[in-house]
């Protein structure tokens, strides 16, 4: 029998742990702004490249805990990320954010990745949400603008994946999909661009932008969700065919939750009924990738082969993703998956000894990789996790 208030609890102390982790182990001292890449023991790759994707996510987790928590200390922290993002990640001449830069912020890959620009809305329009500084809210909607003129296609909804510099072309390099296969638009950058949007909504609730959220809801709901199993499709082309495929249960469980808030914060009731009943289709699906242990497996690619990694990132989606899907329907099997991967998660993933969470362990309980700060391995599945559980457990 699980105890909500004692699961309040541990969150509520796990999120301080976290945000302490990256408090005293993320600061790069001499080069500013964070370390690209921090292993298991907490020591710094000092040299390692910068990720737009980590220095935003690391600009909206402590922009959200300074709101969720009312401790000023963790401004210092945002406001540390906004300023290196603003100075280093920032295109000047062509706007926008680069996708990589060196670890004294020289752009390595200056092409702009939507995912990235996506990421860049969502850390600073939580950064403005905290602070109300208002340059911070302008860039956000500089990058909107330019994603809606260069990366937008207006004729068969979504957006493209990838751009060059300049915004003028299709980039060489896709980084999450293949241009080789044509993977054009695909879910991952969606969902992300779907979460941004609404964030910046919630800043900015301008009309436009209002239509732009109703139309990525709609590609969710007419392109990407197979309308048969309640599952993602990934990777799709300019007509949203699908190139290439695979159960991910993580997304999938994500994605169910996500779709909710866009929907309520437009306020459209006919929407969000119907979005609703969609959300609970999703994460009944994606309970299927729930092991024996409470921990959420990765994926199943279409040959039926299981992948058994349990990853950081699903596991806190999965938690909160299958607590959502309780408030919705009130059913006990859907609070309970939710608590058991919480259980999962403080019996294998945290790292009790060095902070923070592993990347993930196998099957076997089997510890994988070595990177507790890395561009992909971020502050902001995990302390999100935490944040809304706490406001939904209430």
């Amino acid at each position: 029998m699980f105890d909500l208030r004692t699961t309040r609890q541990e969150l509520t102390q796990e999120l301080k742990d976290i945000l302490a982790y990256w408090q005293k182990y993320a600061p790069d001292p001499v080069n500013g702004g964070f370390y690209g890449q921090v292993d298991y023991q907490n020591v710094p790759k000092k040299d390692a490249a910068k990720g737009i994707v980590l220095n935003s996510r690391i600009l909206w987790t402590f922009s959200a805990a300074a709101r969720h928590t009312q401790h000023d200390e963790y401004l210092s922290y945002a406001e540390r990320a906004y300023t290196y993002l603003e100075q280093f990640f920032r295109d000047k001449q062509y706007g926008g954010v680069y996708w990589l830069v060196d670890y004294k912020g020289q752009p390595l890959l200056p092409i702009k990745q939507q995912y990235g620009e996506a990421f860049t809305i969502y850390g600073l329009s939580e950064y403005y949400r905290a602070t109300k500084h208002q340059p911070a809210l302008d860039f956000a909607k500089e990058i909107y603008g330019l994603m809606v003129k260069h990366a937008f296609d207006a004729k068969r909804g979504g957006f493209y994946e990838s751009l060059t510099q300049d915004w003028k072309g299709m980039a060489d390099d896709y980084v999450i999909s293949k241009k080789e296969n044509k993977e054009t638009k695909t879910m991952n950058t969606h969902l992300h661009i779907l979460e941004a949007f609404t964030n910046l909504y919630r800043a900015w609730p301008d009309k436009g932008l209002n239509g732009q959220i109703r139309g990525l809801l709609d590609v969710f709901l007419n392109h990407i969700i197979d309308p048969k199993t309640y599952r993602m499709n990934l990777f799709m082309d300019d007509d949203w065919k699908v190139r290439r495929t695979a159960i991910s249960y993580g997304h999938d469980i994500e994605a169910s939750w996500l779709l909710v808030e866009s929907a309520e914060a437009l306020h459209d009731e006919a929407l969000i009924k119907k979005i609703k009943d969609v959300s609970v289709k999703m994460a009944r699906a994606a309970s299927t990738g729930l092991d024996t242990d409470g921990g959420m497996n990765y994926e199943k690619e279409p040959d039926g082969h299981l992948n058994r990694e349990r990853s950081w990132w699903v596991e806190a989606e999965a938690m909160v993703g299958f607590f959502n899907a309780y408030q919705l329907t009130k059913e006990k099997q859907f609070l309970d998956k939710s608590l058991q991967t919480w259980a999962f998660i403080k019996k294998y993933i945290l790292d009790t000894k060095n902070g923070e969470w592993y990347s993930g362990v196998d099957g076997d309980h089997k510890i994988l990789g070595n990177q507790k700060i890395s561009q992909w391995k971020c502050s902001y599945h995990n302390s999100r996790s935490c944040m809304e559980m706490i406001d939904r457990i209430g």
